[in-house]
């Protein structure tokens, strides 16, 4: 089995896609200096910094929610077959991801809902799967929730629809622009079969205890996700943070950031969310677990990891 964690009455469970242990912290935050990994590197677990190599590990998933009578996929990682070229670790990719999710006891057709914290490739990519040269709905009885910001804006990247007004001023200038082709083919699929719901990341609930908190700046609108029931609190991060040691030093901007500024803004208003909450946060791309808990210490912040529920293994 996947781990698995409780939040209330919520099952928390880690869809696995992707791990590896080679990343290169100069390439992943532009930005590090010598004193990063000096000052904090004693302070990672072994299994997401390795000294002897001085690589980080990072992994893609997805966080399968069964909540309230739902079933509900949080991100849905990159997908088989997508052609991303600028991203060779997730270039064309096969995964028995789906095999995972069954192996959770979750068919595709049984996915009621999938929450999008962002419109990058390694967070939408399974959403669609190749069916006799197309790409076609993977999730088919699923309503899909995802900022109509995020969309519009991929939508005007990928060429489909412009969008002049976006990005908007206040975001400052793109350092980069999304991945090519990502909306169009794992996105547009989903919005032509009717199954796109956009809305307004304004921390209103789109489904029980569920909703969309603004945290922009790795993408244009990207959201972070809360999770409430029976009194407990969970935030799913999305790419507020690529690594632990983020944490530590939250001015360090990762290579994926659209919008700098904004993005170090966002990752100081999650950690200072998550710890004077203590409330469960379950990462995108972390290793290990994937889920944690922010603590305040001198100066800064903590991260430890969660151990999963009794009967679980990774």
């Amino acid at each position: 089995m996947a781990d698995q964690f409780r939040v209330g009455d919520a099952l928390v469970t880690r869809i696995l896609e992707l791990r590896w242990t080679d990343t290169d912290p100069a390439i992943l935050y532009p930005d590090l200096d010598s004193a990063a990994l000096r000052d904090h590197g004693s302070l990672l677990s072994p299994g997401s910094y390795n000294p002897a190599t001085g690589r980080l590990e990072q992994g893609t998933h997805s966080w399968l929610v069964r909540h309230a009578g739902l079933t509900i996929l949080i991100d849905t990682a990159t997908g088989n077959g997508k052609s991303l070229p600028a991203a060779p670790k997730l270039h064309n990719l096969q995964t028995p991801y789906l095999q995972h999710l069954k192996d959770a006891g979750v068919a595709p057709e049984q996915v009621d809902l999938v929450l999008i914290s962002h419109v990058h490739a390694d967070h939408v990519g399974w959403n669609t799967h190749l069916h006799d040269g197309a790409w076609v709905p993977t999730f088919r009885n699923a309503r899909h929730i995802y900022s109509a910001i995020e969309a519009r804006y991929a939508a005007s990247c990928d060429g489909q629809t412009p969008a002049p007004d976006l990005p908007p001023a206040a975001l400052g200038p793109p350092d980069h622009k999304p991945l090519a082709r990502v909306y169009r083919d794992s996105m547009l699929p989903v919005l032509e079969a009717g199954l796109g719901q956009a809305i307004t990341v304004d921390g209103s609930e789109v489904a029980e205890g569920l909703s969309f908190h603004p945290t922009p700046g790795h993408s244009i609108d990207h959201a972070s996700i809360r999770l409430r029931s029976r009194g407990e609190e969970a935030w799913f991060m999305g790419d507020v943070m690529h690594h632990p040691l983020q944490v530590y030093r939250p001015d360090l901007r990762s290579v994926y950031c659209e919008f700098i500024v904004p993005a170090e803004r966002s990752r100081r208003w999650m950690l200072e969310q998550a710890a004077a909450s203590g409330s469960l946060c379950f990462s995108s791309h972390f290793a290990e677990t994937a889920a944690g808990y922010v603590r305040r210490r001198d100066g800064g912040f903590a991260w430890q990891f969660a151990s999963p529920i009794a009967g679980t293994n990774r």
